[in-house]
Parts: C-alpha cells; structure tokens; sequence
C-alpha cells in the first residue's frame, strides 16, 4: 500500500503543480501527521487498520502528470527526507473511512497523534 501526506499535496499544489490525492499513485492519503516521522519501521493505526511502513516509495514517470515541469523527483526519499510517499504492509485489515483518526506509532517511542 502506498502512502502520501495530504499536507505535502497541498504545498505542492500551491507552488503551481497540477497534483490531488492519488495523483501520485498513493492508495492513502492521510492528514494531520508530521510526514518527517513516517519512516521504516514505524507504525500507522488508521481507525481499526494497523500498517506498518516498509520502505520509501520511490517516484518513476508514471507520476509525471502531477508536477508542472515533470519533475517527479521531488517526490524522491533520497533527495527530499520526508518529502515522499511510503510504503506500507497491512498488519490488521480492516476498512478506512475519511475522517477515520490516525495515530502514529514511531519507531523506540510511545505513540503521537
């Protein structure tokens, strides 16, 4: 499953590129979170689902329609921590609902919100 920050979206978009959720290939787009915090290892409870991040995603030509100039490196883990979409498993199915809350569980901590 694939992850992206509604936050990064918007600031994207107000910078002129023509991007909306899944646009960028994301399953999910969730708000609310500090997107820096999203890495390997880290824990996402969305309603009753539970995921658990894998890896960055990272961007190819596929997405190129959500950037004015193509440049869909922007989306790039490498390039830009924090800035880029992420993968995720699921640990407990369960279906998501817009509005559901999201609490993140950060990799050695307790959870945030």
């Amino acid at each position: 499953m694939c992850l992206f920050s509604q936050e990064l979206i918007d600031d994207l978009h107000d910078k002129g590129h023509p991007i909306a959720p899944g646009t960028a290939g994301e399953n999910l787009t969730i708000s609310g979170l500090d997107w820096r915090q999203v890495q390997t290892g880290a824990r996402l409870i969305i309603g009753s689902l539970v995921l658990e991040i894998t890896q960055p995603a990272h961007p190819c030509k596929t997405i190129i329609g959500s950037f004015l100039d193509g440049d869909f490196s922007r989306l790039s883990a490498k390039l830009y921590p924090g800035r880029g979409r992420m993968y995720a498993r699921v640990l407990v199915a369960a279906e998501v609902r817009p509005g559901d809350s999201v609490t993140l569980e950060a990799i050695g901590s307790g959870s945030a919100s």
